[in-house]
């Protein structure tokens, strides 16, 4: 199952277990643990004082009381000194620690929040660099749904020169010329005198494609129609019937996908491990040749696969799909296949950033 990076509020996460970024007494404090504490209710106090506290990278669970989740996971994260006092090690084994707690209670979902991030003075983007690594690391080999709650008044950093070069290449072929500066409230949507075309997605994990387009070009819908009387013409023009046409269909998403997947020598499970897919999806492709992802989903599998941006291309058309200088995703993700970096995890870093839908489900 995937890492989902999200904006809310912890205590209202709608799981099987809660990370209590908790102090070493386990009986409350600032932050995240006051939170947690508060939504609990005083049967999680009172089982929290039953523990003995809690050392530092380790961790403990508890009964999730008044909250949406079964079980609330504490652990204490390092405080920040200077990162040459164990800190990283620390907070490595808070993850490892929690996954592995979650694992022997039969956790089929865990939400973390960035553990040390905050009074502990963990430098936010090395401390979420660690979680998403130590994650990762847990689900190339385990199934379970992970959620990475980012509060939502909080800022997200990821490594400032990887934005920088990920804002300067937007801002270098972004086609809206009034909204090329990437920082400005409205980059990225279509203009005030365009119109926008939606392509409804099969899947409800991604949102729908905007395709921006003038009044005075071409419009997409009135290009479709005469392609389907163009073929309709044909058609009627070879005497050929419905049935024979259809079976001219080219390679579906799903046929590409497997033959790739082949072609490549790697497993199902490593393919949509690396996609950020989950198993029951990845099966339903499998099982239905004609079976349509969201765009999202799609992409994902392309960068599981390590596909360049030529094979990308042609695998998002057997979705429905394009690449579009017009789409602050678009680019991106062309950013990334460019520069030959196919982490799933670290472009749903960027993606969550600018505000984008994440690769996978």
């Amino acid at each position: 199952m995937p890492l989902l990076i999200i904006k809310s509020d912890i205590t209202k996460v709608r799981c099987d277990a809660i990370v209590n970024a908790a102090n070493k007494t386990l009986l409350g404090g600032a932050g995240v643990d006051g939170a947690i504490h508060k939504a609990a209710g005083r049967g999680l106090l009172a089982e929290c004082r039953t523990l003995g506290g809690c050392r530092t990278g380790e961790a403990k669970i508890t009964k999730g009381y008044d909250l949406p989740a079964k079980y609330v996971i504490h652990t204490v994260g390092p405080v920040w000194t200077d990162g040459r006092h164990g800190e990283e090690e620390l907070l490595r084994s808070c993850y490892r620690n929690c996954l592995a707690v979650a694992k022997e209670h039969d956790a089929e979902s865990i939400a973390f929040p960035l553990i040390s991030s905050g009074v502990y003075g963990y430098p936010r983007e090395q401390a979420l660099k660690i979680a998403v690594d130590e994650i990762a690391a847990f689900l190339r080999n385990e199934e379970m749904l992970v959620y990475l709650v980012i509060y939502g008044g909080s800022s997200f950093r990821i490594d400032p020169e990887l934005y920088k070069d990920i804002a300067s290449f937007i801002d270098d072929n972004y086609t809206g010329p009034e909204d090329r500066h990437p920082f400005r409230e409205n980059a990225g949507r279509p203009r005030a005198n365009a119109k926008a075309c939606r392509f409804p997605e099969a899947h409800g994990a991604a949102v729908a494609d905007e395709i921006p387009h003038a009044d005075n070009h071409a419009r997409p819908e009135l290009c479709v129609n005469e392609a389907i009387h163009t073929q309709t013409a044909a058609v009627f023009a070879g005497r050929q019937s419905l049935d024979d046409a259809l079976k001219q269909i080219d390679e579906s998403f799903s046929e590409m996908l497997l033959r790739k997947i082949d072609e490549k020598g790697i497993t199902d499970a490593e393919c949509y491990k690396k996609a950020n897919v989950d198993r029951k999806l990845f099966s339903k492709i499998r099982s239905d040749r004609l079976y349509r992802p969201s765009k999202a989903t799609a992409i994902a599998f392309a960068i599981a696969l390590e596909l360049p941006l030529d094979e990308t291309r042609d695998m998002l058309m057997k979705a429905g799909f394009a690449l579009s200088r017009s789409n602050k995703f678009d680019i991106i993700i062309e950013y990334f296949i460019t520069n030959g970096n196919y982490d799933v995890f670290e472009i749903n870093e960027a993606l969550f950033a600018f505000d984008q839908v994440l690769l996978g489900v």
